[in-house]
């Protein structure tokens, strides 16, 4: 699923999203995903999630998540904070993807960014198929599972998309490890750049 709220992040509007700049997050980043969800509008969590969780609820869901066994993957910002999430869970023979994407950044391509990254990771680790299960009137998702080449079953009110994933390749595990260099790469600047501006708004605040 996806959803879109407002951020202030110091991104030029007009750049894109791509998968290079697509991190995956270790259980060291829960406080970063709380922070995410957290700041989405009840609107927006509820599109993301089917319902309007609180901030507990929120909490807890973040604390469930198994790092080991799923795979989550975020796009940040200079001050690395994140501005689109994507959670793969895996199934014993599919894989479940939400997806959420903050406003400033919607049509810049982070949702596809995201998805390909994840439609990536899970072909490479055998899983035959992904989906994503959302409400009907999440003309955001349809619009990714569409342009996904997904195929979409509506039913009472609720949508069920479905990618079959081809079978890992050397050239996909390959890309994949690329793809995860340059992402560590682009964090270590966007981390360069917010160590430099706390510098320097200490130093005008002194």
């Amino acid at each position: 699923m996806i959803a879109e709220t407002g951020h202030d992040s110091g991104f030029p509007p007009e750049a894109p999203f791509t998968q290079a700049g697509v991190q995956r997050l270790n259980g060291g980043a829960r406080g970063l995903l709380k922070t995410h969800f957290l700041a989405l509008e009840p609107e927006d969590r509820r599109l993301r999630f089917g319902a309007s969780l609180s901030a507990d609820s929120i909490a807890a869901y973040v604390d469930r998540i198994d790092f080991d066994r799923d795979a989550v993957f975020a796009i940040v910002d200079d001050r690395l904070a994140a501005i689109g999430v994507a959670h793969v869970a895996f199934g014993d023979d599919s894989a479940e993807l939400g997806i959420s994407v903050l406003l400033p950044f919607r049509g810049r391509g982070a949702g596809g960014a995201l998805f390909a990254r994840a439609a990536e990771h899970a072909r490479n680790r055998s899983v035959p198929s992904l989906f994503m299960h959302c409400l009907a009137e999440n003309a955001a998702i349809m619009h990714v599972a569409r342009k996904s080449g997904m195929r979409i079953i509506s039913t009472a009110g609720d949508v069920d998309a479905h990618l079959a994933l081809a079978p890992a390749s050397a050239a996909s595990i390959a890309g994949e490890y690329l793809v995860d260099r340059f992402a560590v790469y682009d964090y270590a600047l966007k981390a360069h750049v917010a160590t430099w501006k706390g510098i320097n708004a200490a130093l005008e605040g002194a």
